[in-house]
């Protein structure tokens, strides 16, 4: 057994599992849920960040403001030299996530522009690690069916969700107010956003000490934030640490009129950690789960075969996940 698995129990994995559902619910909560009491679940929580097997962060999704776009690249690297070609990704400000895979790429390289001056540098100019790589292709992400912020591990009771979550998450594509032009974000919440981005949890108290602003405000514009679906909290974990053996990247190509509901049905699979429309050679992407590799034959068979409109699909094996969400990962390979 992995080592990483076999250093939490049963009740780590159920304070993950609650903090998966949303990262600031309050510790009364949380210790409902896991059948523990706060200070129990409180001290489970610190000792996981502690070791490195847990962190509570703050998102945003770039789609509903200005203040970026995201892309998806697919990265083959000359023999031998992939894992260098990774760590030159890992350490680019505009690098978001970064995953080392196997199937028909070497990595999986999330980057994030400001607009498209900026992409067209990073694409033609200042590709990190451009001497170590044969191939890449690109695939701007257009629209989110399911955001990792979603994603229910199925560890807690039925209920859990309902009850820690402040409100029911919606897709993005579901929500009324999509098709509106990006909203601009205010200096104070760029600020409460970047604070959260390093610790999800920290206290408004200590926020609003830190950007020199009072507790209402900062309270207020977290408030506006996440009602908007721009600021979201991410559980980042292993998966293999909550009982999933098999992570892995799916690609699929849809006919353009089924592309709707083909991505509305990928996205109640109960392994989908994210989801999200594309534009290249698959317009169809998705971050998933599985408990065991046997389950890929069904998953494929059952699930993609299922899909309206399907023309081809790819499926990419992760190794190790180098980066997610902006930071840096404990383990390596």
């Amino acid at each position: 057994m992995n080592r990483r698995v076999s250093a939490i129990d049963d009740l780590d994995r159920r304070v993950i599992a609650a903090l998966q559902l949303n990262g600031r619910a309050p510790w009364n909560a949380v210790a409902r849920w896991v059948d523990a009491s706060e200070t129990t679940a409180q001290r489970r929580y610190r000792a996981l960040r502690e070791q490195g097997l847990l962190r509570v962060v703050g998102t945003q999704e770039l789609a509903r403001t200005r203040e970026g776009v995201s892309m998806y690249v697919r990265v083959q690297a000359k023999p031998g030299r992939g894992l260098d070609a990774a760590e030159q990704f890992v350490a680019s400000e505009n690098v978001r996530f970064v995953a080392v895979v196997t199937g028909t790429a070497d990595l999986i390289v999330d980057i994030v522009t400001r607009d498209n001056d900026e992409m067209t540098r990073m694409l033609f100019t200042d590709l990190p690690a451009a001497d170590l790589i044969t191939s890449r292709e690109v695939l701007p992400l257009i629209r989110a069916f399911r955001s990792a912020s979603m994603w229910d591990t199925g560890l807690l009771p039925r209920g859990a969700a309902e009850d820690l979550r402040p409100a029911p998450l919606t897709t993005s594509c579901d929500r009324a107010d999509w098709d509106r032009a990006p909203q601009a974000l205010s200096t104070l919440e760029q600020s409460v956003i970047a604070a959260l981005k390093e610790d999800g949890r920290t206290p408004v108290s200590t926020l609003a000490r830190s950007l020199d602003a009072s507790e209402s405000s900062v309270a207020r514009a977290m408030e506006r934030l996440t009602s908007r679906g721009i600021l979201q909290f991410r559980t980042l974990v292993e998966p293999a640490l909550l009982g999933y053996d098999v992570e892995f990247m799916v690609w699929v190509s849809v006919e353009p009129g089924h592309l709707d509901a083909a991505g509305r049905q990928l996205a109640r699979h109960p392994g989908v950690k994210s989801l999200s429309a594309a534009t290249g050679r698959f317009n169809l992407v998705g971050h998933m789960v599985l408990p065991h590799r046997r389950d890929l034959y069904r998953f494929t068979s059952d699930v993609l075969g299922t899909l309206p409109g399907v023309l081809t699909s790819d499926v990419t094996l992760h190794l190790a996940t180098l980066k997610y969400s902006w930071h840096r990962m404990s383990h390596s390979v």
